[in-house]
């Protein structure tokens, strides 16, 4: 399988200092982190990748606010966190978000940025995501993995396989047991989940794949020594953007409800 790298650098981010509220999401400072609160046992970190359009970031969004808001600047590469029990555990959950990959006119000719190639090296296991209306999304995703693969060559990969948008069953280009099919080839679990109307599916899927990240990371700080490439960790990102979109949202929804 061939890989196109993007050479250039990512976008520059800056960090947000605020506090967050409710339903807003905590970015992670630049390495090293500090809290000098309380320190997790664990630091799972979690990357999400896939083509464009298939709703990583409503994925995302959904599973750590529980709302879903469907516009989105597209390929932020946005990094979050936020400090999770798991199994009677405290854990420092970091999902990092993803620029799109996507096949070039060779279906083995995968494209991903460098941001894509150091989130990769960087996390603990890995969200694969595709939409069950876009076959050509599906088609990227066995070549996604090869490219996970070739930058941990060793070792157990904590995977699963995401099935989004199954709230549009009558577009549905996908069937269920080939997303099944294709998740055991990977050694992981399919879920078909709904960053529009479900929740529950969405958190099922994350909370499925933070258990596995967890058991495979063991015990101590969950750093573990890593055998690919040598690739620096993900930036922070600015959340004013993502607040600023939280409360244009809500403003709609005030305007609508007042013009009925």
């Amino acid at each position: 399988m061939r890989v196109t790298v993007d050479p250039s650098p990512p976008p520059r981010t800056m960090n947000n200092s605020g506090s967050s509220s409710n339903f807003l999401l905590v970015p992670i400072p630049e390495y090293p982190a500090v809290d000098s609160m309380v320190v997790p046992n664990k630091n799972v970190k979690i990357v999400v990748l896939g083509a464009s359009n298939v709703g990583k970031t409503a994925l995302i969004v959904r599973f750590l606010t529980k709302r879903f808001i469907g516009d989105y600047e597209a390929n932020t590469g946005a990094l979050y966190s936020r400090k999770i029990n798991l199994d009677g555990e405290q854990v420092s959950l970091q999902v990092q978000d993803t620029p799109c990959v996507s096949l070039q006119e060779d279906a083995d000719d995968l494209y991903c940025q460098e941001q894509i190639n150091r989130s990769i090296y960087w996390a603990d296991g890995y969200v694969l995501v595709f939409s069950i209306t876009d076959h050509s999304s599906y088609q990227t995703i066995q070549p996604l993995y090869q490219h996970v693969r070739r930058i941990h060559p060793s070792g157990n990969i904590p995977v699963i396989l995401v099935g989004n948008k199954s709230d549009l069953l009558r577009a549905r280009q996908v069937p269920t047991d080939e997303g099944e099919t294709l998740a055991a080839s990977l050694g992981g679990v399919y879920f078909e989940a709904s960053a529009r109307e479900n929740h529950d599916g969405v958190h099922a899927a994350f909370l499925h794949l933070c258990q596995e990240v967890s058991r495979a990371l063991g015990g101590g700080n969950g750093e573990k020594r890593r055998a690919g490439l040598h690739l620096a960790r993900p930036k922070s990102p600015n959340m004013q953007e993502l607040k600023r979109r939280f409360r244009q949202v809500l403003s709609s929804k005030v305007k609508s409800s007042t013009t009925l």
